[in-house]
């Protein structure tokens, strides 16, 4: 991408909490500040008060890059085998059964909401530092249950420390063959995923943004780039800047709600 648009590129590692946001927020319009970054960037400011920046007025929309499904797991000797039998479960025993979870807002944590909301259950959440952390307890037999990210079940669910029970997504993944979706299991509709994609500052030139989304697309769309990232865990979208506004627009409505319900906040 960088020799294509023959500019250098500095990666900045302030990369945790709002900060990204807020930096290229304020950013000059030129093209030459980009943020790539998952859904958290839209969806933290829902979370906190007086937010540093307006998720739809601050940024240009230039790609949504790449998507990451979660997939409901469970350890391996657990007796529920289907989602169908993990709510039957629930509902037997409200507030006994516990979820393992990452930071407030992560995507981990937005699908087992979604998930309880939409099923009618009681599930308590368990949360860790880390969703690497947090997977582990369930591999370790200390929590049920959780919603980790796609690229982080996989090798685990080949080597038989965990068991996956569906994909997050509205539509079964490549990444996991053959795994049904959460929806196609017993909650119509449900649809979650971790949604990265490259923004830049807001009012950037058209004639810029179209530049940078060309390129960009053209890099993701590249055979060898696709199967990297493919084997990484997560599956590449290359939008247009229209669809990705829509995305994210619809991503702050749906998991807004889901956010307000659950009354979530940003640690």
């Amino acid at each position: 991408l960088t020799e294509s648009l023959g500019q250098q590129v500095v990666l900045d590692g302030r990369a945790s909490g709002i900060i990204p946001g807020q930096i290229v927020s304020k950013a000059a319009p030129d093209g030459y500040t980009l943020l790539y970054f998952a859904n958290s960037v839209y969806l933290v400011p829902l979370m906190i008060s007086n937010p540093p920046y307006d998720p739809i007025k601050d940024f240009s929309w230039v790609t949504l890059a790449v998507i990451s499904p979660n997939v409901l797991v469970v350890h391996p000797s657990s007796p529920m085998k289907s989602v169908k039998e993990l709510i039957a479960f629930a509902k037997a025993r409200p507030g006994e059964l516990n979820y393992a979870s990452a930071s407030p807002g992560t995507s981990n944590h937005l699908a087992a909401e979604l998930f309880r909301s939409l099923a009618g259950i009681n599930i308590v959440r368990v949360p860790y530092k880390g969703a690497g952390p947090a997977l582990s307890a369930v591999v370790a037999n200390e929590v049920p249950m959780m919603f980790p990210t796609a690229g982080a079940v996989i090798p685990l669910e080949k080597a038989g420390r965990i068991r996956a029970l569906a994909v997050t997504t509205a539509q079964p993944t490549a990444l996991m063959p053959g795994l049904p979706t959460v929806a196609a299991s017993g909650l119509p509709g449900f649809d979650s995923a971790a949604l990265t994609g490259v923004f830049a500052p807001a009012k950037t030139p058209a004639t810029i943004v179209r530049r940078l989304n060309q390129e960009i697309v053209r890099v993701l769309t590249q055979a060898d780039v696709k199967e990297k990232l493919f084997n990484t865990g997560v599956e590449v979208v290359a939008s247009t800047p229209e669809q990705f506004a829509a995305a994210v627009k619809s991503e702050m409505i749906r998991m807004g709600k889901v956010i307000k319900d659950a009354g979530i906040r940003a640690e």
